[in-house]
């Protein structure tokens, strides 16, 4: 049946893009938490020549942003999962 297929297929597009906000929001939390280590890191140990060693400067503020971006677009696709959700419940209380 092609509404069944519909449905898959918005089911699936709302959980990839799920857990695509997902791996971001834990890629942009792991790059926060890195910073404030290399902060840490920095305060300990100033040195010149180990700031070239490590790994490029996080932005925070980027990464912040990108949190909230990533929640939004986790949101929506909640939405379209619930949506879809609802469809198919409404089409088997009407095919009952």
């Amino acid at each position: 049946m092609d509404v069944s297929n519909n449905l898959g297929s918005a089911f699936n597009a709302g959980l990839q893009g799920l857990q695509s906000a997902s791996d971001s929001i834990t890629e942009s939390s792991a790059n926060i938490a890195r910073a404030q280590t290399e902060r840490e890191v920095e305060r300990a140990e100033p040195a010149p020549e180990t700031r070239e060693a490590q790994s490029p400067r996080v932005n925070v503020t980027n990464e912040l942003v990108n949190l909230r971006v990533e929640q939004f677009n986790a949101q929506a696709n909640t939405r379209s999962i619930q949506t879809a959700d609802e469809v198919l419940g409404t089409l088997i209380d009407v095919r009952v």
